[in-house]
């Protein structure tokens, strides 16, 4: 029995509502607004600016959670860590 034969043997359905205006920007617009975030993560990933961003992010979060255990002498070891990684990494390259 072809397809149609099928469909006329179910009979008569109710068709679904069509879309409000309102129903079908309210969607366009989340579309587009995914498509700019993803669009401005991957620039900012290829020029390396999401990177330097957690960088920071994660040199200020431990700076502040040094400052909370240890006052002034975490905040000195956390800044002596990070310079002698940075001595470490320029004598390696050189």
């Amino acid at each position: 029995m072809p397809k149609h034969d099928d469909l006329l043997s179910q009979g008569p359905r109710e068709a679904p509502e069509p879309e409000t205006a309102e129903e079908r920007s309210k969607k366009l617009g989340l579309k587009s607004a995914g498509g700019v975030v993803a669009g401005g993560g991957i620039a900012a990933a290829k020029v390396g600016v999401l990177g330097k961003f957690f960088v920071w992010l994660f040199l200020w979060n431990g700076i502040s959670t040094a400052a909370r255990i240890g006052g002034w002498i975490g905040i000195v070891l956390v800044f002596l860590l990070i310079g002698g990684y940075l001595v470490w990494r320029r004598s390696r390259t050189a």
